[in-house]
């Protein structure tokens, strides 16, 4: 009798799991038709193939979140070839790279801000705004009573999302941003990387032999395709390992920008997780709060290649 007890009880967790899951799954409808409204518009994203080239090569194993070694199934680059040229004549993309070493990588470290910098950041989200991206984000985003109409409160308003410092850690002075977590990436302790989302920077890392790529991640023999836009990938920085980490490929700046900043803007969770259809991929979106800035965003990539239909 007390066996069977236990046995419903187990049964009943179960089924408790299995529903928060399948809950977990829902697709937020509301989003994904205007991701994908910014999908469409995204005209500077990198064409696979054309633009870049990039070779998966193998599955990456399983290791714990802070070891620093870990089995190379790569033994080459991500990155085979990147249009250098494409990415400096396009406003956004030059501009954005002009950000990637406005930082000290290590949290605890005050940064130090020079009027050059708050000068480059704002030429970069001058650039985003007049991109039809950004546009369509904004007229979004007023439509929802989350910004207003004027482009001045707007662009204040991403400064303060993005590039406002804050303490990361308790110690020394005002160390991290959104902006610097997201798309340049920064090391804990010495021993744990954090962020770094943005495929532009994991190249130019690539390419000056700083971050070194140990293959993807896969669920459920999810196999990606060398034309997909978002992967699941293992890496290591600076000596540090990232057991697994998301990414965009070949998407602008300004879209990951975009649909962040929606996001953040359109809830009030200390952490907003939101299931979105978006091209041919099923994701996981991610948004982390600290205050009323960005601490982290990512996509996580649940399947690819419009299985998940």
């Amino acid at each position: 009798m007390a066996s069977g007890r236990v046995c419903g009880g187990f049964i009943g967790l179960l089924a408790l799991f299995a529903y928060i899951d399948a809950a977990s799954q829902t697709v937020n409808q509301e989003l994904s038709d205007i991701f994908n409204e910014l999908w469409k518009l995204d005209v500077n994203r990198f064409k696979a193939g054309t633009d870049y080239r990039i070779s998966l090569q193998g599955k990456a194993g399983y290791i714990p979140s802070g070891s620093t070694t870990a089995t190379d199934h790569a033994s080459s680059p991500l990155f085979s070839y990147v249009n250098e040229n494409k990415l400096k004549s396009i406003t956004t993309y030059a501009r954005f790279m002009k950000l990637l070493d406005n930082y000290e990588r290590a949290t605890g470290v005050a940064e130090k801000v020079t009027s050059e910098e708050v000068t480059e950041n704002n030429a970069f989200l001058d650039a985003i705004l007049e991109t039809a991206v950004m546009k369509r984000a904004h007229q979004y985003l007023v439509k929802k009573g989350k910004s207003q109409s004027s482009l001045r409160p707007f662009k204040s308003q991403l400064y303060y999302m993005w590039f406002r410092l804050y303490h990361r850690e308790r110690k020394g002075g005002e160390d991290s941003s959104g902006f610097e977590h997201v798309f340049v990436g920064e090391t804990k302790f010495g021993n744990e990387i954090m962020g770094l989302h943005n495929w532009v920077q994991f190249y130019l890392q690539e390419k000056q032999h700083l971050l070194d790529y140990k293959g993807y991640k896969a669920r459920h023999n999810d196999m990606p395709d060398e034309d997909d836009h978002v992967l699941n990938v293992q890496f290591s920085w600076h000596g540090l390992v990232k057991p697994v980490g998301s990414t965009f490929i070949g998407v602008s700046p300004e879209f990951e920008m975009a649909i962040f900043t929606i996001l953040f803007l359109t809830s009030t969770e200390k952490t907003t997780i939101a299931v979105v259809n978006m091209a041919e991929y099923q994701l996981e979106m991610v948004v982390h709060r600290h205050g009323r800035s960005i601490g982290t965003s990512y996509p996580k990539l649940l399947s690819s290649n419009s299985r998940h239909v």
